[in-house]
């Protein structure tokens, strides 16, 4: 039975709409008691929250199927540096997974700044995370996404208040989430899985299908989000498979 890793957005849900098939996927899972994780660069919610979120609109996934790059974030540093301290400019997503794996969060001479989602950017914790930056704190952010969407029009994401820092600094963040093949393996990990028996869906060829792909998984896009079929051929890589969606996946 293969192992199946899951974008979220352009896959599972488009905005707050529900792709079609894709409870019905994720029930085949079920049925079939395949291992599977719904990845997520977003760091704002907790696996909870984000359950509930997704069970609003009528997509039906547990707390426990949901990974975050805050979760591969918190994970990371855990590995790296047991027990150390951060300071945080995030949501309840970020700091909820940092606190579980022991970390202490300050603003008092951090071993990192740690850097996630969040609506509500300060200029005044901007300029103190870029301060503990300057000072020699190790810099770290959940994913490189430098936009997102929202009712109005695009709004700024993580990956360009990472840029203003690290312009503002001269130090570059090392990025957690995908595409670094990190995310991929922390969340393997998790489901006590290997990359030769796994399987990513995505539907970006830039983040998903890239990753799947360095991670050493069978790729399979979905064509409900971002990319489309001919731009496909513009890339050095290919996914293993393309599909019109995921109600067209099969669970092996």
């Amino acid at each position: 039975m293969k192992t199946y890793l899951s974008d979220m957005d352009g896959v599972l849900v488009r905005g707050s709409q529900v792709v079609p098939g894709a409870n019905e996927f994720l029930a085949r899972l079920q049925h079939a008691n395949a291992k599977f994780l719904v990845l997520t660069n977003n760091s704002v919610y907790t696996q909870r929250d984000l359950a509930a979120r997704l069970q609003r609109i009528g997509l039906n996934v547990s707390p426990e199927a949901i990974y975050t790059s805050a979760m591969a974030t918190a994970q990371f540093l855990q590995k790296q540096h047991p027990g150390g301290t951060a300071y945080v400019i995030g949501e309840a997503g970020l700091t909820t997974a940092l606190h579980d794996v022991g970390y202490i969060i300050t603003d008092h001479e951090p071993d990192y700044v740690v850097l996630g989602e969040t609506t509500a950017y300060s200029f005044e914790r901007i300029t103190h995370a870029t301060r503990l930056v300057a000072a020699g704190a190790r810099f770290i952010a959940t994913n490189p996404d430098v936009n997102g969407p929202a009712d109005g029009g695009l709004v700024p994401a993580t990956g360009a208040v990472a840029a203003l820092i690290a312009a503002a600094t001269g130090v570059q963040p090392y990025y957690i989430g995908k595409p670094n093949p990190i995310m991929m393996r922390t969340a393997l990990r998790t489901l006590e899985a290997h990359s030769e028996e796994s399987v990513m869906i995505g539907d970006r060829m830039d983040t998903d299908i890239i990753v799947g792909t360095e991670s050493g998984l069978e790729t399979i896009l979905v064509l409900t989000g971002v990319t489309r079929r001919e731009e496909v051929a513009r890339f050095p890589y290919r996914p293993t498979r393309i599909v019109e969606s995921v109600a067209d996946i099969m669970v092996e």
